[in-house]
């Protein structure tokens, strides 16, 4: 059980700060949310962590624990010995001094301070606090500041390690694959990292004069760049970020099979419609010949030319006795005048 920190108070301040690491001063834009990073020893990676609000530990108040819901919220990674600390919808009135702790069983808790200020136009902000990139690719930032900042010094820094690189500098002991750019008359300044690594995945801030901008990179894995150094490996296990990132990269290769998916039935019924319709109007026309060239037949046939006609006429008439025994050899007259016609075609 966690000692009462009124007791511990001198003891948690001068002994707990080596153990455990976070910014300084983190300024936000009023209405936004942000992310604040903690990092922590690993002998507290089974320590339960909590946020705690005050300017002295005497005065610290406990605002949040993992798992909690609400204005903030608490997300602990125990294998990369990290937690986060997010705010929602800040406001003004969440300025002030936080703590990023840990209880400790029957000794002082450990704790680092920060402070956070929240205005309506921030000295210091970022256009997002999130950017991402491929590996072997290149990912760009933009820091902004005020103009009562323009002079100060300016400073990308990796919050693991509190590696920084500065604005202005050219010397050879800054890394040639991070490079940053001030532009004083725009006051912004922008950092470019090529040839990006898995390794390069976590928790960075810009940062101009005393103020900070926590910024998380995601460094997505690209099977055709080169196969993973044992280093990478160790350090996707040693950083949150990156098997955070493997989540939501999974979720993303769903949502691509899934819309490869609808685009081959898209592009089966775009083949299949245009070859139906083609395929209908061929029949219709078939029919409509087919149906002028039925009564043209049959006028072909009714209307051929009949070759020669020849009439024949047989008159039977009274006459001298052999005549009319002549005719009664054939065929007995049965009036006095018979007369037959016949039509013959040639």
């Amino acid at each position: 059980m966690a000692l009462p920190p009124m007791l511990f108070g001198v003891l948690f301040y001068t002994a707990g700060t080596l153990s455990m690491k976070t910014l300084d001063h983190v300024t936000v834009r009023e209405g936004e949310n942000v992310t604040i990073p903690c990092l922590y020893d690993s002998q507290y990676e089974l320590k339960p962590k909590y946020w705690c609000t005050g300017s002295s530990w005497i005065s610290c108040t406990i605002t949040a624990r993992p798992n909690d819901t609400g204005k903030w919220t608490i997300t602990d990674y125990p294998a990369q010995n990290i937690f986060t600390v997010k705010l929602n919808n800040s406001t003004s009135s969440d300025s002030g001094y936080y703590w990023c702790a840990v209880e400790i069983n029957a000794k002082p808790d450990d704790g680092k301070r920060l402070y956070l200020t929240v205005k309506p136009a921030p000295d210091v902000s970022v256009v997002s606090s999130s950017v991402s990139g491929h590996e072997g690719g290149n990912v760009s930032v933009q820091c902004f500041y005020s103009s009562g900042y323009q002079y100060k010094l300016k400073q990308w820094c990796r919050y693991k390690d509190q590696s920084c690189y500065t604005a202005g500098r050219t010397d050879t002991s800054q890394n040639s694959s991070v490079q940053i750019s001030d532009d004083v008359r725009r006051r912004s300044f922008t950092v470019l990292m090529t040839g990006l690594r898995l390794s390069d995945s976590g928790w960075f801030f810009c940062s101009v004069g005393e103020l900070q901008v926590p910024v998380q990179l995601f460094v997505q894995r690209d099977n055709k760049y080169k196969k993973t150094t044992e280093s990478d490996k160790s350090s996707d296990d040693a950083d949150p970020s990156f098997s955070i990132h493997e989540n939501h990269q999974t979720s993303n290769d769903t949502e691509v099979t899934s819309s490869e998916h609808r685009n081959g039935i898209f592009l089966l019924l775009w083949t299949a419609v245009p070859l139906l319709l083609l395929l209908m109007l061929v029949l219709v026309i078939w029919r409509i010949i087919q149906k002028r060239n039925l009564p043209t037949q049959r006028q072909d046939v009714c209307s051929e030319t009949e070759g020669p006609v020849t009439y024949d006429t047989v008159v039977f008439k009274k006459g001298k006795d052999n005549e009319q025994n002549q005719v009664s050899n054939s065929r007995p007259p049965d009036q006095d005048e018979v007369i037959y016609s016949a039509v013959k075609h040639h």
